[in-house]
């Protein structure tokens, strides 16, 4: 059996806790930020990471005995799943630890494994794209957000760096297992994204109705918005003009004051007028 050696994978902190990969592992070893998971032995153990998702190293076999890639790795839309240089292993030891965690599935000495054809992982399938979380048909694109970008360029408008872009709105949600609260961007709000709750780790999957009446009251915001920041630039600029114009007139007339008091001025040493006798 080949034992190229290899590094155990882990989430980075680029993780966007879009939960696409937690479904994906056939070990079950990811989980969301701040919960626990469970151990072999059914008992319950800390979180390893409370901020985005993680995956257990006692949990994981890089997908050796099931794919000939990482699942976490080709369905994550930023690349953040990426091998652990501090947790060195080899395909043997991950195809002993998919036999310990799957003891009723057989796994034969050339199972599937991310380590045939030089220990590199193999690419998705497809142009080697990771795949965006799925949209539902006729949900709309977030056209708006390149409104807000024109909108926080301009650095001379303070109150324009309050507006996020429009996929990162935050949008309110509660679970409706736990009735926690929580906020995500609204790019994962998109129908078909799987959501996951930080306080009790259900999942739930947006509806198009949500998604849709939340899409259409931002744009409609942010069309104000922008009409209202036109209105206030033009203005602004009608204001520059007009007090340029009363500048280059206040200069004008200043230059021209300076010439006349200079020129009725007697300068020392200019020759005298003679006055006459009785002058």
């Amino acid at each position: 059996m080949a034992t190229i050696p290899g590094m155990a994978t882990m989430i980075t902190d680029e993780c966007i806790n879009c939960g696409a990969c937690e479904p994906e592992c056939p070990n079950t070893a990811i989980y969301q930020g701040g919960v626990e998971w469970d151990g072999t032995d059914g008992a319950k153990h800390p979180a390893l990471v409370n901020e985005f998702f993680y995956i257990v190293p006692e949990k994981c076999t890089e997908c050796v005995g099931f794919f000939d890639h990482e699942a976490c790795a080709a369905v994550c839309p930023v690349d953040c799943c990426v091998p652990n240089p501090q947790i060195p292993e080899s395909e043997a030891v991950l195809l002993d630890r998919a036999r310990a965690l799957h003891p009723d599935k057989t796994f034969a000495d050339d199972a599937p494994s991310r380590f045939k054809g030089g220990g590199q992982a193999a690419a998705p399938a497809g142009d080697g794209a990771a795949p965006a979380p799925p949209k539902a048909p006729g949900a709309p694109a977030p056209a708006a957000a390149p409104v807000a970008t024109a909108i926080a360029v301009a650095p001379e408008d303070a109150l324009a760096a309050k507006v996020p872009l429009m996929e990162d709105w935050e949008v309110p949600l509660t679970c409706f297992r736990c009735q926690g609260r929580f906020e995500v961007p609204f790019q994962y709000t998109t129908p078909g994204t799987v959501l996951h709750c930080p306080h009790c780790g259900g999942s739930f999957v947006p509806n198009t109705p949500m998604y849709q009446a939340i899409s259409e009251r931002i744009q409609k915001f942010y069309a104000s918005w922008t009409h209202s920041f036109d209105e206030l630039r033009a203005r602004r600029r009608a204001e520059l003009d007009r007090f340029a114009e009363g500048q280059d007139r206040a200069l004008r007339e200043l230059r021209e004051e300076i010439a006349r008091i200079a020129s009725g001025a007697e300068l020392a040493g200019a020759p005298q007028r003679s006055r006459g006798f009785f002058g």
